[in-house]
């Protein structure tokens, strides 16, 4: 799951000399020390990785990196992620966004990220509340959350990312819990080497204002039971004894049991991340718990052409069929004079 590295660096490389400064118990540090693991096994020099963010806790991030980073403004950084990895094109660009910065002010440019399918890793930080302004509920909170700006209870359907990031065309799409850093290591390594955007939901804490909030989902004695970890050509299993699958009846996903009612392994999906088609991979993204287990991993993973490669191939056609070699040249071409 490593590329092949240009330089021999560790983990002890990417680390600032910066202090951290979250909310103790706060995911962001897990996810922090995932990405500090992850970078070396990329195999790029550090003047060569770039981070970018928004506005929000997990916009820290660039600071915590030793790397180049923009801290840019509220919900923007995808344009600006954009507008860098198009500059340099060799460059590995990622993107540190919370769930308010991506979905709310930012939603336009996340849209169109996905729909360009621009070569960034954009990690999303999920604690479905906005943390830095202190408790305000954000796109993707629950129905009926009671938060300082919805004492009532929010009135407002959630997003689900996944399911907007493949509407707008993403090309990569994963989910990963915050508490297995090495599962959430793996996946940013598959990320950088898939060309394209790769989005990767992370369900994190925010200890202070949404506390639990991924809990039942989340902890280690939950995990097998409602979590089903995919990876791509093979049967879609879970559970402590890994004897529960998903079964397509219809058009709709249930779970089965191996051995009852005469189940076998033959009956369950196998799991297709490739597929162009993504109407699988968008039942497994709306999956929630209680009445299913939530769908963790590389969920969708495809091939497209990159708008940041097109716009590269483009100018280097053109600057093949030049007609003079710089401004000079045709400043003096055809008739010309000069006045004193």
């Amino acid at each position: 799951m490593s590329g092949t590295p240009e330089v021999i660096l560790t983990k002890k490389d990417f680390t600032s000399d910066q202090t951290v400064r979250w909310c103790p118990g706060c995911g962001d540090y897990s996810v922090l020390k995932a990405v500090q693991s992850a970078l070396p096994r990329v195999g790029k020099k550090k003047e060569d990785v770039v981070f970018i963010s928004g506005i929000g806790c997990a916009a820290r991030f660039p600071y915590y990196i030793e790397s180049f980073g923009f801290h840019s403004i509220h919900g923007r950084a995808p344009a600006v992620a954009l507008g860098t990895k198009s500059a340099n094109p060799n460059l590995s660009v990622w993107v540190a966004s919370g769930d308010g910065d991506a979905m709310a002010i930012g939603g336009n440019h996340f849209i169109h990220a996905c729909r360009r399918n621009i070569d960034v890793n954009l990690l999303l930080f999920n604690n479905e509340i906005y943390g830095l302004t202190k408790g305000q509920y954000s796109p993707t909170s629950q129905l009926g959350i009671r938060t300082k700006s919805s004492p009532q209870g929010t009135i407002d359907s959630p997003f689900y990312p996944g399911e907007l990031a493949v509407g707008a065309g993403v090309s990569f799409f994963a989910r990963v819990p915050d508490k297995d850093s090495k599962y959430m290591e793996d996946l940013f390594v598959e990320a950088e080497l898939h060309r394209g955007l790769s989005l990767i939901e992370i369900l994190q804490n925010c200890p202070i204002f949404n506390d639990a909030i991924h809990d039942d989902v989340t902890l280690k004695e939950n995990a097998a039971n409602h979590q089903i970890r995919l990876v791509h050509g093979k049967p879609m299993l879970f559970g402590e004894k890994m004897d529960k699958g998903l079964r397509l009846n219809g058009f709709e996903l249930e779970i089965v049991t191996l051995g009852e009612n005469g189940v076998s392994l033959a009956d369950i999906l196998i799991h297709d991340a490739e597929n162009q088609n993504p109407a699988i991979h968008q039942m497994l993204i709306r999956m929630r718990f209680p009445q299913f287990p939530v769908a963790m991993g590389i969920i969708r993973r495809v091939k497209r052409d990159t708008y940041d490669g097109l716009m590269t191939a483009q100018i280097e056609s053109e600057v093949k069929k030049k007609k003079y070699a710089s401004l000079d040249d045709m400043f003096n071409s055809g008739d010309t004079w000069i006045i004193n």
